[in-house]
């Protein structure tokens, strides 16, 4: 993340070792404090979404999606080259 147009606040408070963690490894890639933060709770705001149970698709997307859990396995060329797949355990 850049320094673009930054208009929306978020502060915080943390301690002087959570600082310095934070200060040193922001050093380390090049970055400043704020950007270093922006950037982990983005990737992690991610992560958390992701990895969510809910996913909200359009009437199109869904009816692929059950056309999908329809067919049968035995028809199901992805699954069919899986489970052929030799395991190494």
């Amino acid at each position: 993340m850049t320094s673009r147009n930054k208009e929306a606040p978020i502060n915080l408070r943390a301690n002087q070792r959570q600082r310095d963690l934070i200060d040193l490894a922001a050093q380390l890639i090049s970055l400043s404090r704020t950007d270093f933060m922006l950037n982990a709770a983005c990737e992690k705001a991610q992560e958390v979404l992701l990895d969510q149970r809910l996913f909200i698709v359009d009437d199109q997307q869904f009816a692929e999606f059950q056309r999908i859990l329809d067919t049968p396995l035995s028809e199901n060329k992805g699954f069919q080259e899986l489970m052929s797949d030799k395991y190494s355990w």
